[in-house]
């Protein structure tokens, strides 16, 4: 026994090592608002995560000549003048991994949803460098929305960046919550990050997100308005680097910041407490930057590095439909394309309220289901058509045939694109309608009853021919020919029953 213990001793021995970690520590000379000062950090890096008493933690920002400048991650008043900080000889980094899914965080990734800690081992920065080019490849796979609007017209690419930009109350985060919604069974984990909201709104929102089982492949990180500006900053960054890990896992994951709006204000304020000299509307010049290296994250990876996504929704609120103010553009020009969200549209009620004709994806018809691209080719001109011809036709007072066609089928087609929420629709009901509203089936159906006639043909094709819905995705000729005999014989059991004032079954 004596011999063991002797040996155990001599191997610790020769494996001891003369260079203890000892971490830095120095002292809090100012706390005011947030921002702390420290002396006695020579070694400390920018973005280094700064232990304070009491759990509490800081986010190196500013390194200068005597001292540091850090973000008080925590109430403002947890750190006094004379407290001791310690250098941790990490940058900030966030919790990742499986055992996230399901639950609700902050910005820190510790959780705020009673359901006990969260085990898991891994860490990720919150900021890195985005993948390169060499290690991206074309966006090619759809992201289906469940929206028929925006997947036939606007289509949406696993590992693209596509903005929602509207003004506040027109349907952004609805639309975002769909988009989660929808994709149950589609082997996407969502990550969604609420900036500067209400939590009531966001109890609301998750609440929604449990009662269709969405919380079973989604994460919820949030920095609510009641929170320092700090958390604010930092949510979308800790909610990008938890959606990197199932990226870098080979996995798709979409993320939707919700807004960036408030994400640039909560920059403003920490920007102008540490008295950087503000630029452009009393910005800080580098919140172009700030949100480009976040946007920039987003990508598909080539099958080598696993093949994985992270596709981001950021939304930006307008102010009157303006958006060539200075936030609206700066994302603009980051993202690949952008859902515009119109007022006037929204009080109409038309839902989605997407104006098409400056909405856009940049990505196009490669990141669509080929039945959709195939089908949908006129239905963004019969569009465009209509609100230019409904706009010229308040102001005329005859209007000749041709232009009462167009309006007519305009009229339609915004009709069969209207959607209430929480409802999207499976790809193969979305490829049904476009099929028989592009075709002209619904050319003679009263405008009051398209809604009627979508519901119930859709029951009816799977209902009469069940083995057709697996065909639809490719819509090959013998596909199409069946589809189209299955509409007209629908439409006219619905014509005579519209004729008998009853609706067919």
């Amino acid at each position: 026994m004596s011999n063991e213990l002797a040996s155990i001793i001599k191997k610790r021995i020769e494996e001891f090592s003369p260079q203890a970690r000892v971490g830095e520590v120095g002292k809090v000379v100012e706390s005011l608002d947030g921002i702390v000062r420290v002396q006695g950090l020579s070694s400390a890096m920018a973005g280094e995560m700064i232990e304070f008493p009491n759990k509490y933690y800081g986010m190196v920002f500013n390194l200068e000549r005597e001292d540091v400048l850090a973000v008080l991650l925590g109430p403002h008043t947890a750190v006094r003048e004379g407290d001791r900080a310690k250098s941790t000889g990490r940058v900030m980094e966030v919790p990742v991994g499986e055992a996230l899914i399901g639950r609700v965080v902050n910005a820190l990734g510790q959780p705020i949803d009673g359901m006990g800690m969260i085990k898991t081992v891994k860490q990720r920065p919150v900021e890195r460098l985005a993948p390169g080019v060499i290690d991206r490849t074309p966006v090619v796979q759809p992201l289906q929305t469940g929206y028929k609007l925006i997947d036939a017209l606007i289509p949406i690419g696993r590992g693209q960046r596509e903005l929602i930009i509207g003004d506040r109350s027109t349907g952004k985060s609805v639309m975002a919550i769909d988009t989660i919604l929808n994709q149950k069974n589609q082997n996407v984990i969502c990550i969604y990050v609420a900036i500067g909201q209400k939590e009531a709104n966001v109890v609301q929102f998750i609440e929604t997100l449990r009662q269709h089982g969405a919380m079973d492949y989604s994460i919820v990180v949030t920095a609510p308005a009641s929170d320092p500006a700090s958390l604010q900053y930092l949510a979308p960054f800790a909610g990008c680097a938890i959606a990197e890990e199932f990226m870098f896992a080979g996995k798709d994951a979409l993320i939707i910041y919700d807004d960036l709006t408030k994400h640039a204000q909560a920059y403003r304020m920490i920007s102008l407490l540490l008295r950087r000299p503000p630029g452009r509307e009393a910005y800080p010049g580098d919140v172009f930057y700030l949100h480009a290296r976040l946007l920039e994250r987003a990508a598909k990876l080539k099958p080598e590095l696993g093949g994985g996504s992270l596709t981001a929704l950021p939304l930006i609120e307008t102010q009157l439909g303006d958006v060539t103010s200075y936030i609206p553009t700066n994302v603009i020009s980051i993202t690949d394309g952008q859902i515009f969200l119109e007022n006037d549209l929204f009080n109409a009620g038309v839902r989605p309220a997407v104006n098409v004709g400056i909405s856009v994806s940049r990505v196009g018809g490669k990141a669509q289901v080929p039945a959709i691209r195939k089908i949908s080719g006129r239905l963004r001109l019969d569009l465009a058509q209509y609100r230019e011809k409904q706009a010229f036709s308040l102001f005329a007072t005859e209007v000749d045939e041709e232009t009462q066609r167009q309006l007519r089928r305009g009229a339609l087609m915004t009709e069969i694109l209207k959607q209430d929420k929480y409802q999207p629709f499976p790809v193969e009901d979305e490829i049904i309608i476009i099929y028989a509203a592009a075709n002209g089936y619904l050319d003679n159906i009263p405008v009051a009853e398209v809604a009627n006639f979508e519901k119930s043909l859709l029951g009816f094709v799977r209902r009469s021919a069940p083995e057709i819905i697996s065909e639809l995705k490719e819509l090959t000729k013998p596909t199409e020919e069946k589809l189209g005999k299955l509409i007209y014989q629908f439409k006219e059991t619905f014509t005579s029953s519209i004729k008998e004032n009853t609706c067919p079954s």
